[in-house]
C-alpha cells in the first residue's frame, strides 16, 4: 500500500476549535494541524453534518483564494452553500497549503484530513465540488485515491498539467498564468522538463481508466481564457463510456460560469427547473 494512503495527523498534532463570525453555519470548527508530510502549520473548516449523516462534502478553493473561500465569497455562499446544509452534509473546506494543485505533498494531507473524518467524525462517504484549482484538484485526487471519492463535480478544471504548465508560459502577459506557473513548480518540485513522472501522475488524463464507474459532472465555459476548454473535452472524451458521467459546455462562457451552472434558471428558459451536478455524483 502507498504510504500516502496511511498519512494521519499525529496526536498532539492538531487542535479543533469554534469558528465564528459573519457567514458561518452553526457548528462550524477550525481545524489547526501539522502536515504529516514536511510538519508546516495548515488548517481546514469542518462544518459538522446533521444528525446521522455521514457524507461530506469537499470543497477546495480557486487559485489566490483560502480554506473560508465558501464561506466569504459572495456567489459561492449564495449558491452553493445553502445546497450543501440543506442536504444536512458534512463540509470540508481545507486550506491545503494555498495554491497547492494536489501535488504530492498535498495528497498526503488530504489522505490525512479524510482518516480524521473517519476516525473523529464517522465520516464514510466523500463527494468532491470545487471550481478552477479546486476542481483540478478535485480531479487529481480522484485519479490518486479513487476508493476516497465516492463522486466529483469538477467545475472548470485543467487534465494535463504539463500542457497546461506549457500554455501558463506562453502566455507570458498574463500574470495570473504567470503566478500559476509559479505555483506549479513550487509544489511539484520544479518544472515539468525537470519533474516529468511527477506531473505525469499527478495528471488526470492519465487515470481516466480509475475513474470510468465513478459519478462525475464537468463543466467548462467554451471561452475560458485561464483554463482552455481543450483540456475537459480531452477528458470528456476519455470517459466517454462511463456511464455515471456527464460533461455540460457553456457556449461563450467565460472562466466562472461554470460556478453557476445547474443553481441558476437558464436565461434562455427561466421557468427550467435547476439542475444540481450533486443529483448526479450523490449516487450509490
Amino acid at each position: 500500500m502507498n504510504v500516502q494512503k496511511k498519512a494521519t495527523l499525529s496526536l498532539g498534532a492538531w487542535r479543533l476549535t469554534e469558528q465564528t463570525g459573519s457567514g458561518f453555519p452553526a457548528e462550524t470548527r477550525r481545524l489547526d494541524y501539522q502536515s504529516p508530510a514536511d510538519g508546516i502549520d495548515d488548517w481546514a473548516l469542518l462544518k459538522m453534518p446533521a444528525p446521522e449523516v455521514s457524507t461530506w462534502l469537499v470543497c477546495i478553493h480557486g487559485h489566490g483564494s483560502r480554506g473560508n473561500q465558501l464561506y466569504i465569497r459572495p456567489d459561492l455562499q449564495k449558491l452553493w452553500l445553502p445546497r450543501y446544509l440543506e442536504r444536512g452534509y458534512g463540509i470540508l473546506t481545507p486550506n491545503l497549503r494555498g495554491n497547492a494543485w494536489m501535488g504530492p505533498a498535498a495528497v498526503t494531507d488530504m489522505d490525512a484530513l479524510l482518516h480524521f473524518l473517519r476516525t473523529q467524525c464517522q465520516a464514510k462517504k466523500f463527494l468532491f465540488e470545487s471550481g478552477s484549482m479546486g476542481a483540478t484538484s478535485n480531479l487529481i485526487y480522484a485519479g490518486l485515491r479513487p476508493e476516497n471519492v465516492a463522486g466529483v463535480s469538477a467545475r472548470g478544471a485543467v487534465i494535463d498539467l504539463t500542457a497546461y504548465h506549457a500554455y501558463c508560459r506562453s502566455q507570458a502577459g498574463v500574470g495570473l498564468l504567470q503566478e500559476i506557473a509559479d505555483s506549479l513548480e513550487a509544489h511539484y518540485g520544479g518544472t515539468p522538463a525537470q519533474q516529468p513522472a511527477v506531473y505525469q501522475a499527478h495528471s488526470p488524463i492519465n487515470h481516466a481508466d480509475k475513474m470510468q464507474n465513478m459519478p462525475i459532472f464537468l463543466a467548462h465555459g467554451t471561452a475560458d481564457p485561464i483554463m482552455p476548454v481543450s483540456q475537459t473535452r480531452t477528458f470528456a472524451a476519455a470517459l466517454a463510456t462511463n456511464p455515471r458521467f456527464v460533461y455540460v459546455e457553456i457556449p461563450g462562457g467565460g472562466h466562472d460560469s461554470p460556478l453557476s451552472l445547474g443553481y441558476l434558471p437558464a436565461a434562455s428558459d427561466p421557468t427550467a427547473a435547476v439542475f444540481q451536478s450533486l443529483n448526479w455524483i450523490d449516487q450509490e
